[in-house]
């Protein structure tokens, strides 16, 4: 009895001790879990070091883009307006100066002036049967006691034709220096000429031949083509910057004349803009293109590599209080020098993230580069102190 008594309270001190060890191993696991729950995990990759940028306040101008060729404002084909005739001589070149009434070829004249020959002489022979008739007349009219009536008429109607055919003689003798005059091709106004394709000995034939075309008073222009939606912006009197190829400079211009129609197969409309004249660059038939400024506009500047796209639009990735990214869809208005204008999406307090977004995913934990010489604080305020202006290139 005493033995089991003895037994009984050696077992119940064994399992009391177990117990303890047991709450204690508890404890100490909790007190364990506890401290160290909140503690950041050693092995853990720290987050994405990221640089930022602020929007800043931008200003582009808008412009309607156009284009087209150099061409003469008033391009004037200049041929032979006499009889078929060789070309004898040819005195000016593609490119010279004239002045209204200078000579540009000669034909040959050999024809033309037998014609006139002709016509002298038949006018010579009128004007004497003219002047017999008259006589004549005249006679008859101081005797009209000595002349029968009859003969008085005869007299008088010979005196008419005489002086109507004398008059035709005229009029043929007329004719006939016309076309020796024509024989000798001039410039009918002041210009420049743009092209020759007249010849010696080649056979000028009017109607049909053109010898030159001259560019009147060497006003040259570009005739573009602008898109139907454009064509509206444009207006009569508004400057253009014209750029030819091969060239970094540009001429300035004004559009002087807005087509009156679109053509129903290409959907635009014409442009023709008004250059300077007396330049040698601006050659008719140069490919141009050109640029009329319609206005400015505002938005959002950011570097070209802070906006990135795919196949569900143009975004950025925004750095939120938290530190985490999110992507944030956005509109492009134009190219700048300095970036891309954004005209929707943003407005100007975000820290957009400037490089390598397209390694990050939306909901990523970041962290913020401090841009040297600068402490967090200050970066902080940079952050948040808004937009800053932009100077207009």
């Amino acid at each position: 009895m005493t033995n089991s008594s003895s037994n009984t309270k050696r077992s119940r001190a064994f399992i009391g001790a177990g117990v303890g060890v047991l709450m204690a191993v508890g404890m100490g696991g909790w007190l364990l879990t506890r401290g160290h729950g909140a503690a950041p995990d050693k092995d853990a990759p720290p987050p994405p070091l990221v640089t930022v940028v602020v929007p800043s306040l931008g200003h582009v101008a808008q412009a309607v883009s156009l284009t087209g060729l150099i061409s003469a404002r008033n391009d004037l084909p200049i041929g032979n307006e006499g009889d078929a005739a060789r070309i004898d001589a040819v005195l000016v070149e593609p490119g010279a100066r004239v002045t209204s009434g200078q000579v540009l070829a000669r034909l040959n004249p050999l024809t033309a002036q037998s014609q006139v020959d002709n016509a002298t002489a038949t006018l010579e022979e009128a004007r004497a049967n003219a002047a017999i008739a008259e006589t004549e007349w005249a006679r008859a009219q101081r005797g009209e006691d000595l002349f029968s009536k009859e003969e008085t008429e005869r007299r008088r109607t010979a005196a008419a034709t005489a002086q109507a055919k004398s008059k035709a003689a005229e009029a043929q003798l007329a004719d006939a220096r016309s076309r020796l005059a024509h024989t000798v091709i001039r410039a009918p106004t002041d210009g420049l000429i743009l092209t020759r394709t007249a010849e010696v000995g080649q056979i000028a034939v009017p109607g049909s031949t053109v010898l030159f075309r001259l560019a009147r008073d060497g006003q040259i222009e570009m005739r573009g083509q602008v898109a139907e939606q454009d064509l509206s912006r444009l207006e009569v009197g508004q400057a253009a910057e014209v750029y030819l190829d091969g060239l970094a400079h540009a001429f300035t211009g004004q559009i002087w004349q807005i087509g009156a129609i679109i053509d129903p197969a290409t959907r635009q409309g014409t442009v023709r803009i008004a250059l300077p004249a007396g330049n040698p660059a601006l050659r008719p038939g140069a490919f141009a293109r050109a640029e009329v400024h319609v206005g400015a506009r505002d938005g959002m500047v950011l570097p070209q590599t802070a906006v990135l796209t795919d196949d569900q639009g143009t975004y950025v990735y925004v750095v939120g209080a938290d530190g985490k990214v999110a992507r944030r869809g956005v509109s492009i208005a134009a190219t700048r020098s300095d970036g891309l204008l954004i005209s929707a999406g943003l407005d100007g307090h975000e820290r957009v993230v400037a490089i390598a977004g397209a390694f990050l995913r939306s909901g990523e934990t970041v962290a913020v580069a401090t841009p040297p010489g600068k402490s967090s604080s200050a970066t902080a305020a940079a952050s948040a102190g808004g937009q800053r202006a932009v100077a207009l290139r």
